[in-house]
């Protein structure tokens, strides 16, 4: 169930009634003893008879581990679905864009093909950042009719982001880079270089209460983001209001 990107307001019809009607609220979570943003995001909606699991996802680059993760959770989640409870799974933004519960649902199949699940959707956090982005003045829709939108992790190193820069602008798509962070410093360079600053916007924690969304020059080169994106669009339609 996707709970949106940090605004407890953000979560949908769907996804509060399905936290009002679980039992159980499973919650990823980076280390043991861990809360996880999923679990602040939703907290407010929960109830104190709730059973709350936080299942171990590790933040680890080998494959081992990440893997026994997902299969365990599904195998937990499926033990209690058989015991005829109600669970539900939170996940961060969309539980289908750049979702861990995307490798749970996966597992769940593998493993118990006849277990019922529904996914809910929530709202991505380039949307949330596109929708924040008028309060400071920043006007910036994501797409307009034949235009295109790429969303996609931000690449690691400048000479990958060039060729998307340069294909996105060949075939007027809009770019939602995520998971800035400590690349901000030379994809600020690859922006300037290409005189991007003024049309890019830069978002920070989008939907917390230090949410910070600004046009990308005023983001210095020095700052260390962290969960942060990028919305870029390099092009305007001809016809205009």
């Amino acid at each position: 169930m996707g709970v949106g990107p940090g605004d407890p307001e953000l979560l949908t019809i769907a996804a509060v009634r399905a936290v009002e009607q679980a039992e159980v609220v499973a919650y990823p979570v980076g280390r043991v003893g861990g809360t996880g943003m999923a679990l602040t995001i939703a907290e407010r909606w929960l109830k104190p008879d709730q059973q709350r699991l936080p299942l171990l996802f590790p933040m680890v680059a080998e494959a081992g581990p990440r893997i026994d993760a997902w299969r365990c959770a599904a195998d937990r989640l499926a033990q209690l679905v058989g015991e005829g409870r109600r669970v539900v799974l939170l996940c961060e933004g969309d539980v289908s864009l750049f979702a861990t519960g995307s490798y749970v649902q996966l597992a769940l199949r593998e493993r118990y093909p006849d277990l019922p699940f529904r996914l809910v959707p929530g709202i991505p956090a380039v949307c949330a950042a596109a929708a924040a982005a008028p309060s400071q003045g920043l006007d910036l829709p994501l797409a307009f009719q034949q235009e295109g939108l790429l969303i996609r992790p931000c690449p690691e190193s400048s000479a990958p982001l060039e060729v998307l820069l340069q294909v996105a602008e060949e075939n007027h798509t809009v770019l939602g880079l995520i998971k800035v962070g400590q690349r901000w410093p030379w994809v600020r360079t690859v922006l300037q270089r290409r005189n991007l600053l003024e049309q890019a916007v830069f978002a920070q924690r989008v939907g917390w209460p230090d949410q910070w969304i600004a046009r990308a020059a005023e983001v210095s080169e020095e700052t260390k983001p962290y969960f942060s994106l990028l919305l870029i669009r390099q092009f305007w339609p001809q016809v205009l209001p």
